[in-house]
C-alpha cells in the first residue's frame, strides 16, 4: 500500500512545487554540542570573545554541515515515508550566527519519470531574505527505493 501512496504522490508533482519552510535558530549549547560530535574544534564556533575579537565575525558562527543538515530535514519532512534523498549538494554562501532566525524550504525543478526521482532546488534564508545556503538535492519516490 505504501508503495502505491508513493508512485500516486510521484505522479502528481509539478515542477515548481513548494516544500513546507522550515524555520530554525541555533542556540548556544545545540552548536557545542554539534561541533563536539564532529570533533569540529574550530573556535569561532563555541568561544564567542575569539570569534569577535580574534576573528572579526559578530558572533559565534553556526557550522556549516549544520546547515546542510537542516536541508536534509527539510526534504525528509516533504517526503515522509513516500521516498528517499539519493543525493544532496550545498553551499555556504554567508555567514550565519547563533540568535539569527534562518528558514529552509525549496521547489522542484525537474521530474524523471523513468527512474521515480525529482530534483529539488534547496535553500536556507536569513532574516533579511538573502539566501545563505543553496543547494540541489535528489529524490527518489516509491519501489524504486
Amino acid at each position: 500500500m505504501k508503495a502505491a501512496a508513493a508512485k500516486s504522490r510521484f505522479g502528481a508533482l509539478k515542477i515548481g512545487d513548494e516544500l513546507p519552510q522550515r524555520q530554525f535558530e541555533c542556540g548556544n549549547v545545540q552548536l557545542m554540542l554539534y561541533n563536539a560530535a564532529l570533533w569540529n574544534g574550530h573556535r569561532i564556533h563555541f568561544d564567542e570573545p575569539y570569534a569577535r575579537d580574534v576573528e572579526g565575525y559578530p558572533g559565534l558562527v553556526i557550522a556549516g554541515p549544520l546547515l546542510g543538515d537542516w536541508l536534509h530535514q527539510c526534504v525528509e519532512e516533504w517526503l515522509g515515508d513516500d521516498g528517499r534523498i539519493v543525493s544532496i549538494d550545498y553551499s555556504n554562501r554567508v555567514a550565519t550566527y547563533v540568535g539569527e532566525v534562518l528558514t529552509s524550504g525549496g521547489k522542484v525543478t525537474a521530474i524523471h519519470p523513468e527512474a521515480g526521482e525529482a530534483e529539488v532546488e534547496v535553500f536556507i534564508s536569513n532574516a533579511e531574505g538573502a539566501v545563505v545556503t543553496p543547494g540541489k538535492v535528489v529524490v527518489r519516490f516509491g519501489e524504486s527505493w
